[in-house]
């Protein structure tokens, strides 16, 4: 009998790593692949050729090899504030909006978390709805509700709350309007998640014993709904700070942000190992705080089961 159970538990091992291989591939053709080779340009130096970047490996005349990899790219983006003003400026934005998100998307996400069979089933399809059409044509239409001459002008026009039209179009408040549009859905589904797994008993047995309903959001509710929302800020957040056409289309010249800087420098400037090292940094900085986030998750997670089992 034990040697049937260890030849099944084998089987099973390699049963899930045949399973596993797939998504490794997966990871390591389309994603790891592409970030070695973004890091291999930033050791190179810019050049007009094709590829328009240096070799990092050099055969001289004698038959050695020499190695040309340098840092002069990341000293270069150290020394010039310009960057460091766009990483500042992204990092501020994708937290601000994170922040207006995790605001909007709290109402939204009780509400379809205690509706019931149609309402419940109405409501998650009008927050995946934007999903349908497509994200340039989204933030698009945008551009044309913030416009001089455009909707949200004349409304506040019309209501004479205004006497000439806001210049909200090319302005970091037409940008941040744009994010937060655009990733809400991305907030509010890890946190419905996290809301209808919730044990209603848990907040009915705290306003039995006299907690008012304020108290029961505060220690109840919300400790149990965090994973939710660091899974949302996450979903949110990273690709906020890289975010590249919502800027260009609603943030104009006013915008500074780094997906703007990495397009000039890729396709303006042509100066390709710059560009990856401004990328690779812009890695660097968010892993951080991505991967603290990430072990926070964990770690409310394991409380709040081992709470849950108690």
């Amino acid at each position: 009998m034990v040697a049937q159970g260890s030849a099944g538990a084998a089987g099973m091992m390699r049963g899930t790593r045949i399973f596993l291989l797939p998504p490794l591939l997966w990871f390591g053709v389309f994603l790891l692949a592409p970030l070695l080779f973004v890091l291999r340009i930033s050791f190179a130096t810019a050049r007009e050729a094709q590829p328009p970047y240096s070799p990092l490996l050099e055969a001289d005349s004698d038959g050695g090899i020499t190695f040309l990899a340098h840092l002069d790219n990341y000293r270069f983006i150290l020394s010039d504030s310009l960057y460091a003003d766009a990483y500042l400026s992204s990092l501020a934005t994708a937290l601000f909006a994170t922040l207006w998100c995790l605001l909007i998307a709290w109402p939204i996400a009780l509400a379809i978390a205690r509706a019931r069979g149609r309402a419940q089933a109405a409501l998650l399809i009008l927050v995946i709805l934007p999903f349908w059409t497509s994200f340039l044509l989204r933030v698009y239409a945008w551009k044309v509700l913030l416009q001089g001459n455009g909707v949200v002008n004349a409304i506040l026009l019309q209501l004479g709350i205004i006497d000439t039209p806001l210049a909200l179009l090319y302005s970091p408040f037409a940008v941040q309007i744009g994010i937060v549009y655009a990733y809400l859905p991305f907030m509010v589904l890890p946190l419905y998640a996290a809301l209808a797994r919730q044990d209603p008993a848990l907040a009915e047995a705290a306003l039995d014993l006299g907690c008012p309903p304020w108290r029961v959001f505060l220690t109840v509710t919300l400790p149990l709904a965090a994973p939710g929302m660091v899974a949302g800020s996450l979903l949110v957040f990273v690709p906020a700070v890289g975010e590249f056409v919502i800027p260009e289309l609603l943030g104009g010249a006013n915008s500074l942000m780094i997906g703007r800087v990495l397009w000039t420098e890729f396709f303006g400037n042509r100066d390709w190992p710059v560009a990856a090292a401004l990328a690779i940094t812009m890695l660097l900085i968010v892993v951080v705080p991505v991967a603290l986030l990430q072990s926070r998750a964990g770690n409310m997670q394991s409380g709040n089961s081992a709470g849950t089992s108690r």
